[in-house]
């Protein structure tokens, strides 16, 4: 069939009803958003965000109440798309937007891809990654993995990458979202070695649309985390120490979850594997811990400076 680009998209949008397929790659995938409302009889008030891309650039595509529960798991970032009778409408100033990682690409911003069941009902198909032809220009899914003894030198909201062997859980604990209100954030904080520092990265991870990842992080599991965003204190405090948090494109894989991801070919990781096969297993299993209270960051010694 004629298949248009993202670039031609963003030239002629405006001059048409129909728009041509399109074939694009999944590089950034959001959190699944739920805006339902006691007042607003919907029946599935789901929304989620994708950055796609094809050989001239990146746009945003948005995900639509009964279409995410039917997709949003088969959209990993990776997956190729063929994309008909799709809606096109201008951009959503105040989403969140994921960092880029190739910063050669093209970002399209004015406008947005819309799914939708029906006005028009959008038609998916997912292209299997074996069918995946070069001359389509496709962009790879690029990444930035950084490893513990790098993280010092970082600013503060960089955004990164990190992959590392589990070694301390927390439990489950809840923020809430507003000061009075009722909802809240589900976290826990986690810490992952990679052996290129005697410090671990210490994780703060908020429950993504991922429970079967979230809820089975253990010690001893090879954790990767992306789109994560570096946290120091910009304060004096001298007991606070540098963290990264999760973002609202943040993924994350535990062992039994890598297997097909496209991080698998990154320097980086490749680099960790191998020096997790230098590690005994028992040592670093004595250094593991699970569970308890861990307040971080941490108060300072005296209560005076308290």
């Amino acid at each position: 069939s004629k298949l248009t680009s993202l670039g031609q998209l963003e030239m002629t949008w405006r001059s048409k009803f129909h728009y041509d397929p399109l074939l694009v790659r999944v590089l950034h995938k959001s959190r699944l958003r739920y805006y339902g409302k006691p007042e607003k009889k919907m029946d599935m008030p789901y929304q989620a965000y994708f950055e796609v891309a094809d050989g001239s650039g990146m746009m945003s595509m948005v995900l639509w109440n009964s279409l995410c529960p039917e997709w949003y798991n088969s959209m990993k970032v990776g997956t190729v798309l063929l994309l008909e009778q799709y809606a096109v409408k201008t951009s959503y100033p105040f989403k969140t937007k994921p960092t880029p990682r190739d910063s050669q690409m093209k970002r399209f911003a004015t406008i947005e891809i819309s799914l939708n069941v029906r006005d028009p009902p959008t038609k998916i198909t997912i292209i299997p990654e074996e069918m995946v032809k070069p001359e389509w220009g496709l962009p790879e899914v690029k990444y930035r993995f950084i490893t513990r003894s790098e993280l010092d030198g970082l600013p503060n909201n960089h955004s990164c990458d990190v992959i590392g062997l589990v070694t301390f859980v927390g439990r489950a604990e809840r923020a809430r979202k507003k000061e009075h209100g009722e909802d809240f954030w589900l976290y826990r904080w986690v810490h992952a070695v990679d052996g290129t520092s005697d410090q671990p990265f210490i994780l703060e991870l908020f429950a993504t649309s991922q429970p079967e990842v979230f809820e089975h992080i253990h010690p001893m599991t090879y954790l990767v985390c992306t789109q994560m965003r570096v946290v120091r204190d910009l304060t004096e405090n001298p007991s606070s120490a540098i963290y990264l948090t999760t973002s609202n494109e943040s993924q994350i894989f535990i062992t039994g979850w890598h297997r097909g991801q496209p991080y698998t070919k990154d320097t980086k990781v490749r680099n960790f594997i191998q020096w997790t096969k230098t590690q005994n297993e028992v040592d670093q299993m004595e250094k593991a811990v699970i569970g308890g209270y861990y307040p971080f960051p941490r108060p300072p010694n005296n209560f005076l400076k308290y």
